[in-house]
């Protein structure tokens, strides 16, 4: 069976209100990136030098990294012998097939929970990615799936912050435990995990700060943070997940560097891809630090906040491709 056809049944199995919001959600990487190739392949009449450098132009341009762009045209180049391909239309299927095998890993892009009792998620990131919305958005998640959850206003340092997350407490219709703005955030918490346990909680979403007056202060904070959950709840932070704006590029993996050497991130959630022509980020993030994106904002509304799937992702990419081989099919 071809790879685009088993895409495509692998992807007529889930919800097509999902595949739908993926396909919505990258309309400027499709409309900017997969046209640019799609020019190039139909253009070539040959696959030579000019034709890769030209390929590698496009994937670096779309924040695919210049290391994993490096990865994928060799990659490309031994399927071009080996296979003796000689139509650049031929690379379609080779192409997004490659593309997705750099998306997945060993990683379970799913959420970790505890196999019993309290699940904490601690959220960290620079301000303005998108990180307390992120937290609205996955409470409202986790509430639909029938779970009971509660907010930690972590953020105490950044004007509104405490607020903005008591705005979204009450769009999902969670708890949102808090103090005063200015006060020490690990106290927040101690307070949020007896509230949580107290209460019965499934999940407690931690947010935290994203900016103190330098780095070291920052990281030092976190590790405090992460000092007091992890004795209230032994296991836990079941997860720390990384807020980055996909907007941002290349700017976003080295946030990503700073944080992981800190805080011991397991994961990854990417806010406003639909926002970007630049969703090549996914894939230089993923293989640059070998964590997995675990979800990813594909618009405004409260339900964009979606798990990240790589099928999922490449076909909203590439449905024309896919379209265009049923027809030859």
């Amino acid at each position: 069976m071809s790879f685009f056809k088993k895409l495509k049944e692998s992807i007529s199995s889930k919800a097509e209100a999902v595949t739908n919001k993926f396909k919505e959600g990258l309309t400027k990487t499709r409309d900017v990136f997969v046209e640019r190739v799609e020019d190039l392949f139909s253009r070539r009449k040959k696959i030579d030098e000019d034709f890769y450098e030209e390929l590698e132009e496009i994937l670096i341009g779309a924040d695919v990294g210049v290391n994993t762009v490096m990865k994928l045209v060799e990659s490309l180049r031994a399927e071009v012998r080996k296979r003796k391909i000689e139509q650049p239309s031929e690379l379609q299927p080779i192409l997004s097939e490659m593309i997705i095998a750099l998306l997945k890993g060993d990683e379970k892009s799913t959420l970790k929970m505890a196999s019993s009792g309290l699940t904490v998620i601690l959220f960290v990131g620079v301000n303005g990615v998108g990180k307390t919305t992120t937290i609205g958005k996955m409470a409202h998640l986790l509430k639909s799936q029938g779970k009971k959850v509660m907010l930690a206003a972590g953020d105490t340092f950044r004007a509104g912050a405490i607020e903005q997350l008591e705005v979204w407490g009450q769009r999902a219709g969670v708890d949102v435990i808090k103090q005063q703005s200015g006060s020490d955030p690990a106290a927040v918490m101690f307070d949020a995990l007896h509230a949580a346990k107290s209460r019965g909680v499934d999940v407690l979403l931690c947010d935290t700060a994203g900016r103190l007056q330098n780095k070291v202060n920052l990281m030092e904070e976190l590790n405090k943070i992460y000092r007091v959950i992890s004795r209230e709840v032994p296991d836990a932070p079941h997860e720390v997940l990384l807020v980055l704006d996909a907007t941002t590029g290349q700017n976003a993996l080295s946030q990503a560097k700073m944080f992981d050497e800190k805080s011991g991130l397991t994961g990854l959630v990417l806010t406003k891809l639909d926002s970007t022509a630049k969703g090549g980020i996914v894939v230089a993030i993923r293989q640059e630090l070998k964590l997995p994106v675990k979800f990813v904002g594909l618009g405004e509304k409260i339900d964009d906040l979606q798990p990240f799937d790589s099928d999922q992702f490449v076909h909203a990419l590439f449905s024309n491709w896919i379209k265009d081989a049923d027809t030859v099919s």
